[in-house]
C-alpha cells in the first residue's frame, strides 16, 4: 500500500498507579470494549476516527481522575510496526472474541439437539442465543478490519436458529389443560402475594384459564377442595422445582413455549430467586415497580390487578421487539 494511503492511527499512552489493582483492570476493560489493541504495555492503538478519538479522550479523563496520566496522539508508523502488522493485531484480537461466540453457540446447538431437553430448557437456550447475537453485534462494531473468524461465528449462530426452527417444541399437555379449563378450578396461593405469585396468577388467567378465580390463604398447610389447584405454596400442584420459580414451572409443565413469555419468566426468576441467572437489563426497573406495588397495595386482589397491568405491558414490549 502506498505510504500516502496507509491508515492513520490514534495512540493512547498511559501510566497507571500500580494500586488499586481494580483500577488497572477497569481501564483495560474500557479499552477492550472500544476495540483498542496494545502495541506495548502502556500503549494502545485504534484506527483514527472521530468516535475513536472521543472514546479515548473519555478514558484519558478517567485515568487522570484515578491518579494516573495519559495522552492521546495521532500517529503514522514509519519504522518498526507496519500498517499491515497492526491490522493483523486487530484481526487476531477479534478472532479470539469470535471464537468464544462460536464455541458457546456450538454448545447451544448441541443442547438443542438433546431429545430430553424440556420446554424450559429450550426457552433458556433461546435467551442465551439472543445474548450471543448481541455479543456478536458488539464484536462486529469493533471489527475494524474484518477478521475472518466472524464468518464461522455467524454460521454457528445461524445453525442454532435452524435447529430451533426445525424443532417441534413441546405442545401443551392436552389432558391437563382440558381438565383445568373445563372445571374452571379455583387457584389457591399464599396471602401477601409478590412477584412470582402475581406473575403466576397473570399467566394462569392470560394463557391457561381466563375464568380462573384466585384465593389467598394464610396457611401453607391449607387443604384444597376438589375444585382447587394450589400454586407457589407448600405441597402445591405447581410450585418451585429445583432452581425454577413457579412461573417457570407452570410454563414448562403446561407447554407454554414462547420467546416473549420466556423473557418475562427470566425477569420473574431473577427477582424472585435473587440469583441474577439471566441478568436482563429490564429486571431492575421491573423489580422497582413491583416493590412499589407491594408497598402501596396491601390487598392481594388489588396487587393482582395492578401487577397484571405491568405484566401485560412487559409482555407486549417483548412481543414488539421480536428479538428477545
Amino acid at each position: 500500500m502506498p505510504r500516502s494511503l496507509e491508515p492513520k492511527w490514534l495512540l493512547l499512552i498511559h501510566q497507571i498507579p500500580p494500586k488499586p489493582d481494580y483500577f488497572r483492570v477497569k481501564i483495560w476493560r474500557r479499552l477492550r470494549k472500544i476495540g483498542a489493541v496494545a502495541i506495548k504495555q502502556s500503549v494502545y492503538v485504534l484506527p483514527e476516527s472521530e468516535p475513536a478519538r472521543e472514546d479515548l479522550v473519555w478514558i484519558v479523563k478517567e485515568i487522570d481522575a484515578g491518579g494516573g496520566t495519559a495522552s492521546v496522539c495521532r500517529a503514522v508508523f514509519v519504522e518498526g510496526l507496519s500498517g499491515g502488522q497492526i491490522r493483523c493485531l486487530f484481526q487476531t484480537a477479534r478472532d479470539e472474541d469470535y471464537q468464544v461466540v462460536e464455541e458457546d453457540a456450538r454448545a447451544l446447538r448441541n443442547a438443542l439437539k438433546n431429545e430430553n431437553a424440556s420446554g424450559a430448557d429450550t426457552l433458556k437456550i433461546r435467551s442465551k442465543l439472543t445474548r450471543l447475537r448481541h455479543r456478536l453485534a458488539e464484536i462486529g462494531a469493533i471489527d475494524f478490519f474484518h477478521a475472518p473468524g466472524g464468518s464461522a461465528a455467524r454460521d454457528m449462530l445461524d445453525a442454532c436458529d435452524a435447529v430451533l426452527k426445525n424443532a417441534h417444541g413441546r405442545r401443551p399437555p392436552a389432558a391437563l389443560l382440558t381438565v383445568i379449563k373445563e372445571n374452571r378450578r379455583i387457584w389457591v396461593t399464599r396471602a401477601e402475594i409478590n412477584v412470582d405469585r402475581i406473575a403466576s396468577a397473570w399467566l394462569i388467567r392470560r394463557f391457561i384459564n381466563p375464568d380462573a378465580r384466585f384465593k389467598f390463604v394464610a396457611s401453607e398447610r391449607y387443604r384444597p377442595a376438589a375444585d382447587e389447584y394450589r400454586f407457589d405454596m407448600f405441597e402445591a400442584e405447581f410450585t418451585h422445582e429445583g432452581n425454577r420459580c413457579t412461573f417457570e414451572v407452570l410454563m414448562d409443565r403446561l407447554g407454554l413455549i414462547e420467546p416473549a413469555l420466556g423473557a418475562v419468566g427470566e425477569i420473574v426468576h431473577d427477582i424472585d430467586l435473587k440469583d441474577n441467572q439471566f441478568d436482563r437489563p429490564e429486571t431492575g426497573g421491573i423489580q422497582a415497580l413491583f416493590s412499589g406495588l407491594v408497598r402501596t397495595q396491601p390487598d392481594d386482589a388489588a396487587r393482582l390487578t395492578r401487577g397484571a397491568l405491568i405484566l401485560d405491558e412487559l409482555y407486549a414490549y417483548f412481543q414488539a421487539r421480536g428479538n428477545h
